[in-house]
């Protein structure tokens, strides 16, 4: 008996010694953290462990941007050469070709610029960014293409509208939202989205109102012009990381936006007008008989220039930064019918199998198909108003198949189309 309670009082307990353990970084008891790791001689806390992390991280992010920590001082993208790149953007999107053709070698020369090893010979040349803004009518695709290049270089991406954007101070989004965007599309990781795609869209409603100067300020026009400036050009951003305004006792994200590459795009309604009057196609007196410059008429936007959008109402400093500028041609008849049938992601295909996940196969007639393109056509809807007329004339067969299991084959006609269109309310619609 007094052997034992000799080895109880020399042992300490299992409490006291839970109280004797603290963290050699911090001091924290054992029994105040969740892990204590036990070494030789000291104790570390899983908190001192999370901070011992993250300084690591921080310290290697830094040598490795600064060329001290890596062979490989470029961010790692898919780059993909421009003619691979229109191959890939032409099994998405019918025609277009000279939009294509621009988009990939912009796209591709800003990747490669990021990709470039920082050599003493190389210090006096530096590559600019190659921002791009398309112009074109609605429904030609110019957020399908920008959507459609991102996915080949496998980098982040965000759509950003315009036509929401104020100066800062007044009610709407600030400009600093579109960086929210992407940065959520980057899964909140600041360097993946320091190297992402941004398409803003409705760049053309955000046009000057006037030339003459007013006593009111234009806080969703030029206001937004002049906001956009150095985030295109180039700059340290702060925003909030899931986006919303700014205040005092927020905690904000720092994004460099050097090294992402903004597309712009906007339908420019009315532009046409002002293309005319620059090349005079529409002269006032005698014409010259030397004079043998013929225009097309009847695409006049694919002889835009940035003096256009400057008439148009986008400021100079904001054309400077977009250096690129393209076209995207209007639809016509044969563009719209292959658009229906041919890409991977086509109209049809994406009716065919949903049908097939019925049991059921789909068949639509060369007249069904023509009657389709002969009313996005009257409507001007583009490739968008393809969607609309196909819903109206298939929502019926929709509706019904998949609770009828005798069927097994549908074929739309030209009158079944003709039919299941008249009696849509889509039809009551009026052309515009």
């Amino acid at each position: 008996m007094n052997v034992l309670c000799l080895y109880f009082l020399i042992t300490p307990t299992p409490l006291l010694m839970s109280q004797q353990i603290t963290c050699s970084f911090c001091g924290r008891n054992k029994k105040d953290v969740q892990l204590m790791i036990s070494g030789i001689n000291a104790h570390i806390c899983d908190k001192c462990i999370s901070q011992a992390k993250q300084i690591f991280d921080e310290e290697t992010k830094a040598k490795t941007s600064s060329g001290k920590g890596g062979k490989n001082n470029g961010p790692k993208i898919n780059l993909v050469k421009p003619t691979e790149m229109k191959a890939y953007l032409d099994q998405y999107v019918i025609g277009q070709d000279e939009a294509k053709k621009v988009l990939s070698v912009a796209v591709y020369n800003h990747y490669k610029r990021l990709s470039q090893k920082n050599t003493e010979s190389d210090n006096e040349v530096h590559i600019e960014k190659s921002n791009i803004i398309m112009a074109g009518e609605t429904g030609t695709g110019k957020t399908y293409l920008a959507k459609t290049i991102s996915k080949i270089l496998q980098v982040p991406f965000c759509i950003a509208d315009a036509t929401v954007l104020t100066e800062a101070g007044y009610v709407g989004e600030d400009v600093e939202s579109i960086l929210s965007r992407l940065l959520q599309a980057a899964n909140f990781d600041v360097e993946t989205a320091e190297r992402g795609i941004v398409y803003i869209d409705e760049i053309d409603k955000i046009a000057r109102k006037g030339d003459n100067p007013s006593i009111t300020r234009d806080v969703s026009g030029e206001g937004v012009q002049q906001g956009l400036l150095k985030l295109l050009e180039g700059s340290i951003v702060n925003i909030p990381p899931h986006g919303g305004r700014k205040h005092p006792d927020q905690k904000l994200v720092a994004i460099n936006t050097e090294n992402i590459l903004f597309i712009c795009g906007g339908a420019f309604e009315g532009i046409d007008r002002v293309i005319a009057q620059r090349i005079n196609t529409r002269p006032i007196g005698y014409q010259l008989e030397n004079d043998h410059v013929t225009h097309d008429k009847e695409n006049l936007l694919k002889y835009v220039t940035a003096l256009d959008l400057k008439s148009f109402g986008l400021i100079p400093e904001l054309l400077g930064r977009l250096p690129v500028l393209t076209y995207l041609e209007p639809m016509d008849k044969d563009t719209l019918k292959k658009i229906l049938t041919e890409p991977k992601n086509a109209l049809t295909k994406q009716y065919f199998k949903l049908f097939k996940m019925e049991d059921v196969s789909l068949d639509f007639e060369e007249e069904a198909l023509d009657f389709i393109v002969d009313k996005a056509m009257e409507y001007k809807l583009g490739a968008r108003g393809l969607r609309s007329i196909c819903e109206a004339i298939m929502t019926d067969a929709m509706y019904e198949i998949p609770s009828n299991d005798n069927i097994k084959n549908v074929t739309i006609t030209e009158e079944y189309a003709k039919e299941k269109f008249g009696g849509s309310r889509f039809n009551k619609l009026k052309a515009a």
